[in-house]
């Protein structure tokens, strides 16, 4: 039994992506833009992988993804994480499992590394002001 209507997230550093995976006819669309126009171009790569290998489910799903925050990559590594992780809860298939984590483990992992908060009597969360020897 295949659900009708599946919401999965990804994030990496302060980018969120969430996306909804319904049945359709194999429409990819990041902030209402057509993935295949997506801009930077290397970001698109990006988002293309998880559709790439689950490429023989792409064609009776639609995606719907609203990515906000953090950088074009950040955001592009997140998007592809709420792809293959809705992809794989709306298809419920094993071996697609097998497939993403084989490829990289982040397609199904969100990344939990954040930035280092800033401590006191520096610029930063390691730099410090430079004492002086005179």
């Amino acid at each position: 039994m295949v659900k009708k209507v599946v919401n999965s997230s990804g994030k990496r550093k302060t980018a969120v992506a969430r996306a909804t995976i319904q049945k359709g006819k194999g429409l990819v669309r990041v902030n209402k833009t057509p993935v295949e126009i997506y801009e930077p171009e290397i970001a698109r790569w990006k988002i293309m992988e998880p559709l790439k290998i689950a490429e023989k489910h792409m064609a009776g799903i639609n995606i719907d993804v609203s990515v906000s925050g953090g950088g074009f990559m950040s955001q592009a590594n997140a998007i592809r994480t709420a792809i293959a992780q809705g992809i794989l809860e709306f298809t419920g298939d094993p071996s697609l499992k097998i497939a993403f984590l084989d490829h990289d483990r982040s397609l199904l992992v969100s990344d939990s590394r954040r930035k280092e908060p800033k401590k006191p009597l520096g610029r930063g969360a390691r730099k410090r002001r430079q004492k002086s020897y005179r």
